[in-house]
């Protein structure tokens, strides 16, 4: 059986990049296979390690998670600290992790070298935690960015190693799973990149954004002077707002704007205003969800309850399999 699991960070809230990157294909996704969902809080701990509201970052994240259309009933949604048997894993794979791998990571370097006074041993053991968030449940596929490709080769590693440091054949390899389609890279509004929290938030449309706060954002949003000879290729600010077009608009409004381009007849302005028509109009069912569910306690406790007690199920199989391969026993 295909397992798949994936994590959002709780550092900030859900945003359309995340939107298009992950949340569009789970809705489908959890359907189709056993999927584990789970927030991210102990990896949020390696950048953020004193939060001012890890609660209520936690409880926004899982209300989004919920909005965007994660079925808590058909996919397990979970905690990542309400499943104790990750951090056991965690620690066990430590034991065979080695400081000269763990240094070569890239992000771990990138995140190094942004955060200098913050290398903890936390995000220097990154992969292994990951490698337990993932193996934990066995998964044998993994929808993964580019950013994390790294991490999950050597989650790979780390299963392999396991496997042949204990002559078992108990985790499997896994593999990065798209979906079956080309993934939507959603641009910023800053002009280059994709659309991230981490950066300036006004580059990034959130999906509880008010209307307003979204069209004041679209039209900050960077261009450029204007074609100057017809069917000139677009600079990357402006290609990326027609990347966001193509995302939450009917195609034929892309055309219409493109055509202007190419015979240089476009007014960013009315480009402009049309997109964050079309974002408002595509967020407003989530935004309506999010409201509706942040109001329900009892539905997000019930939520909260059932993801913690579907989790343990797998995990704790998991780990009493991993303790009794390696050799602890209870003394009777």
């Amino acid at each position: 059986m295909s397992i798949v699991l994936s994590g959002i960070r709780p550092t900030g809230n859900l945003h359309l990049g995340n939107y298009f990157g992950a949340l569009k294909n789970f809705k489908k996704m959890q359907h189709e296979n056993e999927c584990y969902f789970f927030i991210a809080d102990y990896h949020s701990l390696t950048t953020h390690p004193t939060p001012d509201d890890l609660h209520g970052n936690v409880r926004q994240v899982l209300i989004e998670y919920l909005a965007a259309g994660i079925d808590p009933e058909t996919a397990t949604l979970y905690i990542q600290s309400d499943l104790p048997e990750t951090a056991e894993l965690y620690l066990l794979f430590n034991m065979n992790a080695y400081k000269g791998e763990l240094e070569r990571v890239t992000t771990f370097k990138d995140k190094a070298r942004k955060q200098p006074d913050n290398v903890n041993a936390g995000l220097l053991t990154y992969p292994s935690l990951m490698a337990a968030d993932i193996l934990i449940h066995r998964a044998h596929k993994v929808p993964v960015g580019k950013d994390q490709e790294q991490h999950l080769e050597m989650t790979r590693t780390f299963a392999k190693r396991f496997n042949r440091l204990y002559k078992v054949d108990f985790f499997p390899e896994p593999v990065a799973y798209n979906f079956g389609e080309e993934l939507i890279k959603i641009p910023g509004l800053d002009g280059s990149g994709k659309m991230s929290k981490s950066d300036d938030e006004n580059s990034a449309i959130f999906l509880a954004d008010e209307p307003k706060v979204i069209s004041k954002k679209v039209m900050k949003a960077v261009t450029d002077a204007g074609p100057t000879k017809m069917n000139s290729p677009k600079s990357e600010p402006v290609e990326n707002l027609f990347s966001l077009m193509k995302a939450v608009s009917e195609p034929e409004t892309v055309q219409y704007f493109n055509d202007l381009y190419n015979k240089c007849e476009i007014r960013y302005g009315d480009l402009k205003k049309k997109l964050a028509e079309d974002i408002i109009t595509f967020i407003e069912p989530i935004r309506e969800r999010i409201k509706e569910i942040s109001a329900n306690d009892a539905y997000i406790k019930k939520v909260v309850k059932m993801g913690k007690e579907k989790a343990h199920i797998s995990g704790s199989k998991t780990i009493k399999e991993v303790r009794e391969i390696i050799g602890f026993r209870e003394f009777n």
